[in-house]
This record gives C-alpha cells, structure tokens and sequence, in this order.
C-alpha cells in the first residue's frame, strides 16, 4: 500500500465511496467491499464522516482517509510518504497511533518524514538520506547513543544532532534560542 504527501481525492466522493471502490478495483465483491471500507473508517475513526463529500473533511480527517485507502487490500507492505505534514497536533498523534497499530499487527512501515521527532518515535530502524545517498542508519536509539559517545556529549542528542552530524552540517547559537543551521 502507499499513502503518497499529496493524495489525489475526487472531493465529490464519501470516505465508503472511496473505499468501497478501491476494494472493487482489487478484486473484491461488493458485500466484502463494503465490509472492508466499514472496518477501514472504524480503524481511523472516520465512521461519523463516512457518508459525508471528502469536500467537507479537514486535512487531518484526510490524511486518515488516505491512509485507510493504503490498507484496502491488507498489503504487506505500507509506503507512507509524510504522512502528518500540515497536520495539527492532535490529528498527528491520532495518524501516529494508527501506525503503530499496522506495524504491530505485522505490516512492515517505509515512512518518509521530515520530522525527525516522528522518525524518533515510530521508527525501529531508520536511514538519515542526504542528496541521495544512506549517510547514517541504525535505530534511533543506537544512532543518538553513537553521535553521544563519538561527540563526547554531556547531554542526549536528538535525532536532529544526529542528521546534523551525518550530513556535515553545524548549529550555531545566536542571539537567544535562535539557532541558525549552516552547511
């Protein structure tokens, strides 16, 4: 399954609209479509707007609705390509819980993200990319543990440090807590 940043909804559409369809599109019949897309709006806690055009959800309602079109056809596999981008905190925490759900019911989760304190919580292993290359990968807690240890810290770095780091660029402090990041 992928869950892509931006998800091409036809806002016309219901939540079951949509559901129902792509379970269609994979091969399911109608009755076990239909089951489907109602077990899908139950697990992101979309049942109250299931009937409504996707016209009138919110971006969070969205993103849930986009990740529950991922899981259709039960892959083995999920491609979430920043899935909480432009979401408020409390929809972020929401698709961060249901990640946790899937990858502790046995799908394997690929999640690109920016926010590296969503890496930190939801990852087991991650991969620090730069201009297209693996410059740094472990799980966060063996990365954080590693940049303490070769740094010599006397504090526990983020995984922001450890992007840093692995990507030669600095922090330095100015006036404040602004900091300026330079390459």
């Amino acid at each position: 399954g992928v869950a892509l940043q931006e998800a091409g909804l036809d806002a016309r559409q219901s939540g079951r609209e949509l559901l129902t369809l792509q379970g269609r599109l994979f091969g399911f019949g109608a009755g076990p479509a239909a089951d489907r897309a109602a077990e899908l709006l139950d697990l992101v806690e979309l049942v109250d707007a299931a009937d409504r055009p996707l016209k009138g959800y919110s971006g969070g309602m969205k993103r849930r609705l986009d990740l529950a079109s991922a899981l259709v056809n039960r892959p083995d596999v999920l491609f979430l390509d920043e899935p909480t981008t432009g979401l408020d905190p409390a929809s972020r925490l929401v698709i961060w819980d249901e990640v946790r759900r899937i990858n502790a019911a046995g799908t394997t989760v690929f999640l690109t993200t920016q926010y590296l304190e969503e890496a930190d919580q939801l990852c087991g292993r991650l991969a620090v990319i730069d201009d297209g290359r693996i410059v740094r990968e472990g799980s966060p807690t063996a990365l954080k543990a590693d940049l303490r240890e070769r740094a010599g810290l006397d504090h526990d770095p983020t995984l922001d440090d450890v992007f840093l780091d692995a990507t030669g660029r600095t922090r330095e402090r100015q006036a404040g807590d602004v900091q300026e990041v330079q390459a």
